[in-house]
């Protein structure tokens, strides 16, 4: 299997996944910023971060201006988010909440939408 589709599977279920569970739980957002305030919970997150945004660039780091470029910019803002993460992590963690609390209705209209677009590109349901 290439790994532009493999990982148009893979973000797209996980940002379907994520979009489900923020909308049906609402309160799973507000525990993750009560989270980032634990200094244990930020450097694991981070790491984690950094390893899959790492990965994901390594594997994926095409920038051709179709689906495949949308993958590419998810590694490299999960390196970003994971560097700003461990660098500076009180800063980011204000910056996040910020930007959550101003824009959370169109993030997750965005997560869904995004998510159908890498699965429809994964599996080919709607020809384009």
């Amino acid at each position: 299997m290439d790994i532009s589709i493999f990982l148009a599977k893979f973000w797209g279920w996980y940002l379907i996944i994520f979009f489900f569970v923020l909308s049906f739980n609402p309160n799973r957002i507000k525990q993750i910023f009560e989270d980032l305030k634990d200094q244990k919970f930020v450097i694991i997150t981070s790491f984690i971060t950094i390893i899959v945004g790492l990965l994901n660039i390594l594997f994926h780091n095409i920038w051709e201006p179709n689906w495949k470029f949308i993958i590419t910019v998810i590694g490299w803002i999960s390196l970003g988010m994971g560097l700003l993460l461990f660098i500076f992590p009180k800063g980011t963690a204000k910056w996040l909440e910020f930007i959550n609390i101003k824009l959370v209705q169109v993030l997750y209209v965005l997560l869904f939408l995004v998510g159908v677009l890498l699965l429809n590109a994964g599996y080919e349901l709607v020809p384009y």
